[in-house]
């Protein structure tokens, strides 16, 4: 089983990537140093399902899709913006992309599905661009050669998966020690360059099975009239082109059990620093690994706040403050009125009636 995995994992960002993972010209990055998106502490309000109505209320932060290779307005994603929506409970983070698209799936033929993928910055050295940047060639990357370019990487590709189900982490793949998804594919895997690409647990020095796929998700499209959920035989679930929103909801600990440097590491307070990608099927015509649009040409700040920080903590403690002052001015007042007794009882005089001895005889 592991080897069909990766013989998928080929299929789709294979052979096809090495190729065609080129530049048009020469790089350059006109990156606005404003934007950054927000993970607020607001726990206990996602359900993880790919419906976009727990986060009604959160605020999200909007993107132009460019293609990654070659920035340009010219080129823009057409059917409009990225919204990225983010928030912590302080145990896992959570992740909301709305995209507009018209409706696009061909059961099994994940490149005529839409795709998406979060990358995010884990070695010090690990750069946006070239998926981390290591100058080493696929027959020489290896974790030590390119240690400090390590980029985490989930990709999550649709074509079987069905909307509003749960992929990603299951108990299956990770008890082979690897990020792999045989079921939706949604994988967690690192890199150092676009060709030097792994699940988690694998790799060009051997394999190691205490990896595992720390990522869980769902997808959904706004044309679906089925709230209570689809069935594999019910695809393609609605009418092709129908007008809409995709969303793709994801969740991860906020920290792994990762001892490998493949995992990134999220730290409450501390920025991280992201990137999202987008694959769309234009005019119905297969996307190809490297033929993906980005939220920026450099890597965005994803900020991470405290749990301190939150009005939900802030009234939670006040409410907390008020209960505990009242129950001490009752506690002192119950504590007044029984020293109060005691001491009247050790210090008020006892008269003991004179009887004598005669009345006893």
């Amino acid at each position: 089983m592991l080897q069909l995995l990766v013989v998928a994992w080929l299929m789709i960002f294979g052979a096809e990537t090495v190729v065609s993972h080129q530049e048009s010209g020469e790089w350059s990055c006109e990156s606005d140093s404003e934007i950054q998106v927000m993970a607020d502490f607001r726990p206990g309000i996602i359900a993880l399902d790919g419906h976009n109505d727990d986060w009604k209320d959160i605020d999200g932060s909007e993107f132009p899709l460019r293609p990654a290779l070659d920035p340009d307005a010219d080129h823009e994603y057409d059917a409009g913006k990225m919204t990225v929506k983010a928030l912590h409970d302080g145990r896992d983070i959570y992740f909301m992309l709305e995209i507009d698209g018209n409706y696009a799936y061909d059961k099994g033929e994940n490149n005529k599905c839409p795709s998406v993928a979060l990358m995010f910055q884990i070695g010090d050295q690990a750069t946006y661009h070239n998926m981390g940047g290591c100058k080493e060639g696929t027959d020489s990357c290896t974790s030590k050669a390119c240690r400090g370019f390590e980029v985490d990487i989930m990709h999550f590709s649709i074509g079987n998966a069905i909307p509003g189900r749960l992929y990603g982490g299951n108990p299956i793949d990770n008890r082979e020690g690897n990020g792999g998804d045989r079921f939706g594919h949604l994988v967690d895997t690192y890199a150092w360059t676009p060709h030097c690409r792994y699940l988690d647990g694998l790799g060009p020095s051997g394999n190691d099975s205490s990896a595992q796929n720390d990522w869980h998700g769902a997808w959904w499209h706004s044309s679906f009239t089925t709230r209570s959920g689809y069935v594999e035989e019910d695809s393609p679930y609605t009418a092709d082109g129908q007008k809409g929103t995709y969303y793709f909801e994801f969740s991860r600990p906020l920290r792994t059990m990762d001892r490998l440097q493949q995992d990134v590491q999220f730290t409450l307070g501390s920025p991280a620093k992201m990137s999202v990608a987008f694959w769309y099927p234009i005019d119905s015509k297969p996307w190809h690994g490297s033929g993906h649009y980005t939220i920026n040409c450099d890597w965005i700040p994803l900020d991470i706040s405290s749990g301190s920080s939150s009005g939900l903590t802030s009234s939670t403690v006040k409410g907390s403050s008020n209960g505990t002052s009242i129950s001490a001015i009752v506690m002192s007042m119950i504590s007044l009125v029984v020293s109060g007794f005691i001491a009247y009882r050790l210090f008020s005089p006892r008269n003991v009636p004179f009887t004598p001895m005669e009345d006893n005889l």
